[in-house]
């Protein structure tokens, strides 16, 4: 198994740089062949997330689609698979940004009973209180 950063697979779900995105995809096709696995952490979806919206102005929709999807492929391995739907089913029901709701849903598995915040869209989340 390999990991990849941020920017190899916002790379590859782009297509925006002929060559950073033909080896993007090779690194993703021999994954999807089964020849390696791909490992995706909680710091790389955020950034990913992030950076589709800031950088390319994704809308929120598309943002949780890439996640779902991203999720969804059997050619990635995703830290603590079930923390980042958890976190995804929270982005896609609030409007807290989606590290947000990681943060959220990783301080309950944790045993946290809440996570305070200022943040008036991430406090109306179940993991949060607002402070």
């Amino acid at each position: 198994m390999i990991g990849i950063d941020t920017n190899l697979l916002v790379r590859y779900l782009t297509q925006d740089d002929p060559a950073q995105s033909k080896k993007a995809s090779a690194v993703i096709e021999k994954a999807l062949a089964g020849e390696s696995g791909v490992f995706i952490n909680h710091v790389v979806l955020c950034e990913v997330v992030w950076v589709l919206d800031r950088a390319y102005g994704f809308p929120r929709a598309t943002l949780g689609e890439v996640v779902e999807k991203i999720l969804q492929g059997k050619q990635f391995e995703i830290e603590d698979k079930p923390t980042a739907w958890q976190a995804l089913n929270d982005f896609k029901s609030s409007r807290a940004d989606y590290a947000d709701c990681l943060i959220g849903a990783k301080n309950r598995k944790a045993g946290c009973t809440t996570t305070l915040t200022l943040d008036r869209a991430t406090s109306a989340l179940s993991t949060f209180s607002p402070l």
